[in-house]
């Protein structure tokens, strides 16, 4: 086997040269003078240039920690630190990015239309080896990309990933940057995309060493959720983000990014020129590779998704979804409370069911048309990190639904012609929650719990002060291990009639619909009744997809004859109560017919 190295070459932080030394590049222009120390030798000043940038070449190797230095004494970490040994508040390490052998040198990724994504928690599964560990499952049942929560380096041992604080770093809790590149390699060897979540919106609240080293990094005039604004008006702000999206790519070798909440940075031309960024690279550098970018974006902007980006997550979709299955009202969920169905219809003809509306709970507008981008531009979910563990105690939807309702939503989800996202444990009915958690001390501590509590106070159910209090600590070491799924549980009796379902949805997807999404395009949904819908689709061969699903405990007085091929009818015997004129409850029914 022909083995090969990969490396991005960054025009910042610590990189080793041919003659034994190592250039230190960092940008503070808050700091005339700045230090670097690296352990073992003595300290060494920088050089200052241009625009607040410094610079040092100095004799060591690979290996080698170090710190920048402040004219007060304050030791702080690389910003591009590609290593820490340990946490923000360690060392940063030198590192040599080409020193990993990787195996599967012929990989180029997959085409967008076969994406099935499983998204994962990398410490919840016991670090980068144990999802690598996980892998040849999940390329069983069906999965064709997984997707990491973010793994940047955090304050603690112990996070979801939305607090990091060095974006080059890959989290020391989960295992070495090899053991990192050694599962996306594994990956590879399966047919498995990886795909990364990353976040450009904010830094964490805990060793964010940027905020010392580069006031103009932030913006002070504009305040969000986690502090100062980001300021990417910034050329050096704006190069760090791009030349960290591109390091993931090319360096680590990731097929996919998934950007947190691009709705919180505000300025979509740095988004414009990240994602032309990213295609004029692969252009130049790997013109065969197919690499995504999926945006998650409460704004609903599907004029982002004309060019350069891929998809958007389709929480939309989710919502109305849910609102039927669980009846649900609270928070966002009130957005869809009065006509859940009718959005659910519009999801499923358009993409997104707000293009443009006006939303009581914003007070604004929300959304573009989306009805002209493919159907592929939508990810669609049922769970997600988001969706179950920003509930006030982590419980999935096993715990929350009909499980018959919940069967034909499966179905729904991965007959649809969006591409479809699985959560970590879904797949065999996993009953455990996934709980917010965090790994954090003193006051920081004390903020993070009450504040969690206090976020929920507004909803029915946490009203009495003593309702709060139940919920979970996200700094006990219990919230996390209960969060862990256990991935052994697939083969209990208890689960495999849940595991079967989803083995044989994402076959049919697989033989039947992958061939036929690219160019297919939505024919229109209806509302029948309450909790019920027809959608169509004319797929690129000229077949057309037709699906019914009802997830209401009332039967639907409609009459439909499955023509062609069913796909699917659950209960067994959906499609004989369809063709009778009921749409039976909790139910669904689809098929596929030949081209007239």
């Amino acid at each position: 086997m022909t083995t090969r190295t990969y490396r991005h070459p960054l025009p910042f932080g610590a990189a080793p040269q041919a003659d034994g030394t190592t250039r230190f590049r960092l940008w503070a222009p808050s700091h005339p003078v700045v230090m670097l120390a690296v352990e073992g030798q003595a300290r060494v000043p920088m050089t200052a240039l241009a625009d607040g940038w410094h610079e040092a070449v100095v004799a060591c190797a690979a290996g080698a920690r170090y710190r920048y230095v402040l004219a007060d004494g304050t030791a702080l970490p690389d910003p591009a630190s590609r290593a820490q040994d340990g946490g923000p508040h360690d060392a940063s390490i030198v590192c040599d990015a080409g020193a990993f052998r990787w195996r599967h040198t012929a990989w180029r990724g997959r085409p967008w239309h076969e994406t099935v994504l499983y998204e994962l928690h990398a410490g919840a599964l016991g670090g980068y080896a144990g999802v690598a560990a996980q892998l040849p499952r999940l390329a069983a049942l069906g999965v064709t990309a997984i997707e990491l929560m973010p793994i940047a380096t955090f304050g603690g041992t112990r996070n979801w990933g939305y607090d990091g604080v060095l974006p080059f770093a890959p989290s020391a809790a989960y295992g070495s940057p090899d053991a990192l590149k050694s599962l996306i390699d594994d990956a590879h060897g399966l047919g498995l995309m990886v795909f990364l979540d990353v976040v450009y919106n904010h830094f964490g609240p805990d060793g964010n060493a940027m905020s010392r080293l580069a006031a103009p990094f932030f913006d002070a005039s504009r305040r969000t959720p986690w502090g100062d604004a980001i300021d990417f008006s910034q050329p050096a702000v704006r190069e760090f983000f791009i030349e960290n999206a591109l390091y993931w790519l090319f360096e680590y070798r990731f097929d996919g990014l998934r950007l947190d909440a691009v709705h919180a940075i505000g300025d979509t031309s740095f988004l414009v020129k990240l994602a032309r960024r990213v295609r004029a690279h692969t252009a130049l550098r790997e013109p065969d590779r197919h690499i995504h970018l999926v945006l998650e974006n409460e704004d609903n902007r599907a004029s982002l998704l004309a060019h350069d980006f891929t998809a958007q997550w389709n929480d939309d979709a989710h919502n109305a979804i849910h609102v039927l299955l669980t009846g649900e009202h609270d928070g966002y969920y009130r957005d869809f409370a009065k006509a859940p169905t009718a959005r659910l219809a519009c999801c499923l003809a358009d993409g997104f069911a707000f293009q443009g509306e006006q939303v009581a709970r914003l007070g604004r507008r929300r959304g573009e048309p989306s009805a002209w981008l493919p159907t592929t531009a939508f990810v669609m979910f049922l769970q997600n990190h988001d969706q179950v563990g920003n509930r006030a105690h982590g419980e999935r939807l096993t715990a929350l639904c009909d499980a018959q309702a919940l069967r034909a939503a499966v179905a729904l989800l991965l007959l649809s012609p969006q591409i479809p996202l699985l959560f970590m444990g879904e797949e065999w009915g996993c009953t455990q929650p996934f709980l917010y958690f965090t790994d954090y001390h003193d006051a920081l501590a004390d903020a993070v719990r009450e504040g969690r509590r206090t976020e929920f106070a507004h909803q029915r159910a946490f009203a009495d002060p003593a309702a709060r209090a139940a919920i979970p600590d996200p700094n006990d070491v219990g919230t996390f291990t209960r969060s862990c799924p256990t991935p052994s549980d697939a083969n209990q009796p208890a689960h495999a009639a849940w595991l079967a379902w989803y083995r044989t949805l994402l076959a049919t997807r697989r033989a039947m619909l992958v061939p036929r999404l690219p160019g297919a395009r939505a024919l229109g949904a209806e509302v029948i009744s309450a909790g019920a819908v027809r959608a169509r689709w004319r797929m690129n061969d000229g077949a057309a997809l037709t699906l019914y699903v009802n997830l209401h405990r009332q039967s639907a007085g409609c009459t439909a004859m499955p023509a062609g091929t069913v796909l699917c009818s659950t209960p067994d015997d959906a499609a004989k109560r369809l063709a009778a004129g009921e749409l039976a409850p909790a139910s669904c029914v689809a098929w596929l017919e030949a081209p007239p």
